[in-house]
């Protein structure tokens, strides 16, 4: 299956008095995101969210203590009650046990159906949120208000919410659209340089599967992006919220197109599983993972050499890893069985038919195995 985004089913960014508006349509309705500066504890930027009687706001250990306090104060201009849960901080607790967590916090509040959930944080935060949100009682609103630059670009678009199992990440979850997504640049002033790396992992995503051009660009203003130039990474978030919200509105439920986005994720996932979720951060096991699926797709003689080798020098100029961690082969490959893609317990694999062009197809287990022992794995 070969796949084109979409140029016409989504709106491009326009200028708002919030910043930067990207509308996301899906099925009957539809949700902003919003990109700028000082978003965070505006009033006007939640003016278009109705007024509600109980408002929760999730967040970790790390987000919490910098700008839960602000965000609080903002909403308790439009909610009658609002209230914190504060999570552990870190992808091994995106557990069921977070989600009851916040259960709990609803039901202390008196939520009914018109509650609504705040998450901020990263993707972790983002994830966990909007998984409590599609539960409790089968539904409530809740918005994504992203700190890191990776939830910022992907995870807090297009409403795939979900927790982890010991044998695979994300496996399971709900599809819940959010009601808004409110990406703030200055929440990124306090990102680790790591995690804002990690980040890019994802930006990158989006040029090699999507938009050639905006992969020449990361090329040409990494070093920007790197040393947290404002317009260069206020570009990046855009560009790839713009791409997110066209794939999304065409293919809301992953059955198709939207299954691009996963580009490196299969290796990705298995690599977090089988180091443990939480060693390797979420981006620098996407990052190798593209590594990996650019030389497949070279192997398969889908790309030359030259674009897998484009794809691995971005990679590591970002700072992400492109060696695999120590584990055995055959073990990454049973743990991309397990992976949402797979079918009859055979992975599938996301893989460049040139660059900003990709596809979705079964690989034979051989020809994986021999990826990953090139790339560092032992048998």
């Amino acid at each position: 299956m070969s796949n084109t985004v979409p140029s016409g089913r989504a709106t491009g960014a326009v200028a708002s008095a919030s910043g930067q508006r990207i509308r996301v349509d899906v099925a009957d309705r539809g949700y902003d995101i919003l990109v700028g500066s000082a978003l965070l504890a505006r009033p006007e930027t939640y003016a278009a969210l109705p007024a509600g009687q109980v408002a929760v706001v999730v967040s970790n250990v790390t987000v919490a203590p910098l700008m839960a306090d602000r965000l609080v104060a903002c909403l308790r201009q439009r909610f009658r009650a609002v209230s914190l849960v504060v999570l552990d901080d870190g992808e091994q607790y995106k557990t069921w046990a977070a989600v009851e967590r916040i259960v709990d916090a609803l039901l202390a509040a008196g939520a009914d159906r018109r509650a609504t959930l705040f998450a901020l944080g990263g993707g972790v935060v983002g994830d966990l949120t909007g998984f409590a949100a599609a539960c409790f009682m089968r539904g409530i609103a809740y918005v994504q208000v992203p700190t890191t630059l990776l939830a910022q670009v992907d995870s807090s678009v297009g409403g795939k919410t979900a927790v982890n199992h010991p044998l695979g990440k994300n496996l399971v979850g709900a599809f819940h659209q959010p009601s808004l997504v409110v990406a703030d640049l200055e929440t990124l002033a306090t990102l680790p340089q790591r995690e804002l790396i990690a980040g890019l992992a994802e930006v990158i995503k989006y040029g090699a599967v999507a938009d050639a051009d905006f992969f020449v660009w990361m090329e040409e203003r990494l070093d920007d992006l790197l040393a947290r130039d404002n317009d260069a990474l206020a570009r990046a978030i855009i560009r790839s919220c713009e791409l997110k919200a066209a794939v999304v509105a065409s293919d809301e439920k992953e059955s198709g197109l939207r299954a691009i986005l996963n580009f490196g994720h299969t290796f990705g996932h298995a690599i977090e599983a089988g180091t443990g979720y939480g060693v390797w951060l979420h981006g620098e096991a996407v990052g190798c993972g593209m590594v990996l699926a650019a030389d497949l797709s070279q192997r398969l003689g889908l790309i030359d050499a030259a674009v897998a080798r484009r794809v691995a020098a971005l990679v590591e100029r970002a700072g992400l890893p492109i060696r695999l961690p120590s584990l055995p082969a055959a073990e990454l490959v049973a743990l991309m069985g397990h992976d949402k893609k797979a079918e009859g317990g055979a992975p599938r694999f996301i893989l460049l038919d040139a660059l900003g062009h990709a596809r979705i197809a079964p690989v034979d287990e051989g020809l994986v195995a021999d990826v990953l022992l090139s790339h560092g794995a032992h048998p």
